[in-house]
């Protein structure tokens, strides 16, 4: 295989259309707490946009092999099936893409940002990895799944020194609830997958239509945490509503019918894109406010 036909495969696997998700969680509470753009903020946005993103689904690519040669919806956005020649290749694309980043992260930062980072990374190798395999663990696969997507946020926000206020905190669990409920959809479609290659979940454990109705509950949980949030980030506990309408027409999906949520999958992957543009604004709202 050439080079090039390698990197196109690293960067399918890393997910692009994915990438933002822990960028901007990261870059957004560093640059709100500091109001600057420093190297701290621009190495650390480029961090968690590849490398982090490399790492987590490369990994996640590589050990899930044999149910990803089930599915019929890897290859593309929703990642790659790697070839078994290339698993060595991206685990060690994955480790050392992220070396100099955290080198220099840990060199800027202090003990707490530390653990915190390092907490981070762990959930990153063992949402997948043995002998932990987080993911195969249910409602455990969940909550890690989630710690992937709001720990850039968390970092951001003990790197730059923020004072954590019970409002502060209301966002980040809403955050977390958001990324509960997301991944939960989320391994609905992989059911019969999962199960093929003997791989648990929380939706081969709990069955589609209790999984489903469980991320449809976690977004409207997320949503009212929100309004505990400062204003005028009350507000984006309306974003909730476009993800329970997403998830809604699937709260009855049959387990062998699961691979129908694959289409609400794909407008979820969107539908990110609006609600980042959304909180943005609120951001941007508040930023102007202070």
């Amino acid at each position: 295989m050439t080079a090039t036909a390698t990197a196109r495969q690293l960067l399918v696997s890393s997910r692009p259309v994915s990438w933002v998700n822990t960028a901007y969680p990261f870059a957004a509470a560093m640059l709100l707490t500091t109001g600057r753009v420093d190297a701290p903020l621009i190495i650390g946005t480029l961090f968690f946009l590849i490398p982090y993103n490399l790492a987590m689904y490369g990994i996640n690519d590589v050990f899930d092999y044999e149910s990803d040669l089930r599915n019929p919806r890897k290859g593309g956005a929703h990642g790659a099936v790697l070839e078994r020649r290339l698993h060595r290749t991206t685990l060690w694309a994955a480790a050392l893409s992220c070396l100099p980043f955290v080198v220099y992260l840990v060199a800027v930062g202090t003990p707490v940002s530390w653990l915190v980072l390092a907490v981070s990374l762990f959930f990153v190798v063992f949402y997948s990895a043995p002998p932990l395999r987080l993911k195969e663990r249910p409602l455990a696969d969940s909550v890690t799944s989630s710690i992937h997507f709001f720990s850039p946020a968390v970092y951001g926000l003990v790197l730059a020194g923020a004072t954590w206020t019970w409002q502060l905190e209301a966002v980040i669990g809403a955050f977390a609830l958001w990324g509960i409920a997301s991944h939960a959809f989320g391994a609905v479609q992989d059911v019969v997958a999962d199960r093929q290659a003997g791989i648990s979940s929380i939706a081969t454990v709990f069955g589609a239509r209790a999984t489903v109705r469980l991320a449809i509950a976690g977004y409207a949980a997320a949503g009212v945490m929100m309004l505990g949030a400062a204003w005028p980030g009350p507000l984006a506990a309306v974003l909730a509503l476009p993800y329970i309408v997403t998830v809604w027409p699937y709260r009855n999906v049959a387990d062998e019918d699961a691979e129908r949520a694959t289409r609400g999958w794909d407008r979820f992957l969107w539908l990110n894109q609006f609600t980042g543009f959304a909180v943005t604004l609120l951001l941007i709202w508040y930023a102007l406010g202070r």
